[in-house]
Formats: structure tokens, sequence, C-alpha cells
């Protein structure tokens, strides 16, 4: 058995640097919008360039996991300034998005639904409306091009799992919230996760590539045969989350699966792999996050599995950190040393540092008692 097996880590070890982890990403990234009282936004960069101080780039999807993780942190230890400060982002989020709740990308649309539903969820925000704006687009993005699925983006000739993992996970949460889901939405999220089963699991080592390629007559062009860390959480999580209420669907047996294959193929040393910094460096955390959510839902052998691969990752990540002012500098592979952040390096980005404090917090998630 692991090393890192259940009860083998001290009570209060991973909510404390999950807390060390928050301080450095707020102090060193969080400001106000265009100086409006009231808001709040995560810099892109530390130390950030002229596109990152005034937020021209901002990058919407980051947003939603910054504001993810301050409900993690919430959940974790709640105070009322953190309380705030989420509201702050909220706020700050729509203002940078120009008074609107969505994109053009329905994997981005996807994260924020899932972070403000968590917001309503946990700290009694009124997301209704915000929610509902997101989940009326997701169900719009689903055609019959390539199988199923919905696209990547709007006008694009791509489907992928990095869509449709996180807009079925949204949809099976919001099938039962009045004035956001309906009915119909659980069965869309098996559609989109019966469709990256059947289109996008490889048969040999049973995780999922990244997506695919449509032509104008629906018929598929090429598929992107690239394993992410990404998408075996995502497609994780909405099995999980369909199970929940489905136990005799086969949901939880695909999970058991997807968790073996991760740990096979994608876990050196028992280590989440890293992928390139920018939108990579968020991967392996979104893996480890749905890992930890997985856990309480999977049988023995496969949840000591996924536990284990969310503390390895976490231990990792916490002892190659580097220091900088304002709090540890998390590495962007967590296997290896960190590097002090500049403009040349991946540890500079928002997303990187927001990962690792992700597996810090999904540390946290699995002291707790269930």
């Amino acid at each position: 058995m692991s090393r890192y097996a259940r009860g083998a880590v001290a009570p209060t070890l991973w909510a404390a640097r999950a807390g060390v982890a928050e301080r450095a990403v707020r102090e060193r990234h969080l400001r106000r919008v265009w100086g409006l009282p009231g808001t709040a936004l995560g810099r892109a960069a530390w130390p950030p360039g002229p596109g990152q101080r005034l937020f021209a780039e901002w990058n919407y999807w980051w947003q939603a996991h910054l504001l993810d993780c301050l409900v993690d942190a919430q959940l974790r230890d709640p105070v009322p300034d953190r309380a705030r400060v989420v509201r702050q982002l909220v706020r700050g989020i729509r203002v940078r998005n120009l008074g609107s709740w969505t994109n053009s990308y329905y994997d981005d649309v996807a994260w924020l639904g899932l972070a403000l539903l968590r917001a309503s969820d946990h700290l009694g925000l009124d997301t209704g409306a915000a929610v509902a704006r997101i989940t009326e687009q997701l169900r719009a993005g689903w055609t019959d091009h390539g199988g199923g699925g919905i696209w990547w983006r709007r006008g694009d000739t791509f489907k992928n799992v990095p869509a449709n993992g996180p807009a079925a996970i949204l949809l099976a949460r919001a099938q039962h919230v009045p004035g956001v889901g309906d009915r119909a939405d659980r069965q869309r999220a098996r559609s989109m996760t019966n469709w990256m089963t059947r289109a996008l699991r490889d048969p040999r080592t049973g995780l999922l590539f990244d997506g695919l390629h449509v032509a104008p007559d629906g018929s598929i062009t090429d598929v992107t045969r690239i394993f992410y860390t990404y998408c075996q959480g995502v497609y994780l999580g909405a099995c999980v989350e369909l199970g929940a209420n489905d136990p005799g669907g086969g949901w939880l047996e695909r999970a058991v699966d997807v968790v073996y294959a991760t740990a096979g193929h994608l876990a050196p040393a028992g280590v989440a792999a890293a992928t390139a910094g920018g939108d990579g460096g968020l991967f392996a955390g979104i893996l480890t996050r749905y890992l930890a959510l997985a856990v309480p839902h999977l049988p023995t052998d496969a949840a000591d599995v996924a536990r284990g691969l969310v503390l390895a990752s976490a231990d990792a990540a916490w002892r190659n950190r580097t220091v900088a002012p304002g709090g540890p500098v998390f590495p962007a592979d967590w296997a290896r040393p960190a590097d002090q952040p500049d403009p040349h390096r991946p540890e500079r980005a928002l997303s990187v540092q927001l990962s690792g404090w992700m597996v810090l917090e999904a540390a946290a998630r699995l002291e707790r008692p269930a």
C-alpha cells in the first residue's frame, strides 16, 4: 500500500499548506478591476507585464478556477473576509467581460458555471441568472456532427473532452436547481459522457484523447491523439456525478477504469504529469480536484489509487516549491524544483500557481471527515 494511504497524513497538514498557497496567490495576483471598488480579478502573471496590470490579458477560464479555489478555501476555513472576496471576484469577472457571463468557448463558460454554482450552493451567492445563461448556451452547443457532443467554441470544427467534460458535470449538477436546470439536463450529461466514451476513449490505454475535427457533412476528419491530465479529470468527474444517482448505469465502472489508466500512464512516480505553462498550467490541478472528489464514491482499491495520486502530487508540489515575496511559488512540473518567476518561466503564470493551490486544497479535502 502507498505510504500516502488513508490516515498517513497529519490532520491539519494539508489545510495549513493550502492556506499558505491561498495567501500567496491572493497577495500576488488579486487586484481590483481598473481600480473599481467592489471588484477583484486575478492578474494573469506575477510579476505582471503591461497587459496584465490593466487586465488587457485576463484569461476568463483561469478566473473560474480562481473562484473555485476560493470556494474550496471557504469550505476549508470559513471566514467573512474570503466570502467578501468571492463576491468581488464574481463582480469583477462580469465587469471585465463587459457585462456578459459568457464568451464563444463552451469549455470556458462551463468552468465558470461550475464555479458560480458552487458559490451559490456553499456561500449563498445569488448566481442563478448567470448559471441559467451558461447552461442555455451549453445546451445549444450540441450537434450530431462527429456523432454528437458539443463544440469547443462557436463556429469551430473541433469537439473535445475539455468542453464536454465540464459541461456534463455542470448539467448533471444543475438539473434540480430551480430556474437553472431542467429534467432533460441529466440526459444531456449522459449523452455528452457517452459520446466522449464512444468517440475519444483509447481502447489500448483506457485514456481519453483530446478531441476530434469534423467536416461540414459531420464526418470525422482527424482525431487529436494526445492524452492530457485535464481530459481524464473531467471525464472522471462526469462519470462520478452521473453515478451518484444511477449506481447501476456503469458510470462508476468507467470512473474506476480511468483512475487506473491515469495512474498507469500519466503519473510518473505517482505524481500527475505536467503540461507546459499557459492554459496547460491548470491541467494537473484539475485532475487532482476530480480525483479527490471521486474518492468517497469509488471502491476501496480504486479510492486508494486516487487518494495516492492526489497526496503524492501535493507532496511533490509542496516539496519542490521555491520562495518569493508573498510566499511559495509552485513549479509548473510538480516533480521538479520550481524556478523563480520571470518573463521566461511558466511559474510566473496564474494558471501554474492556481494548480499548485488546487492540489493542496484537494489534499486538504481528503483530510476532512467524510
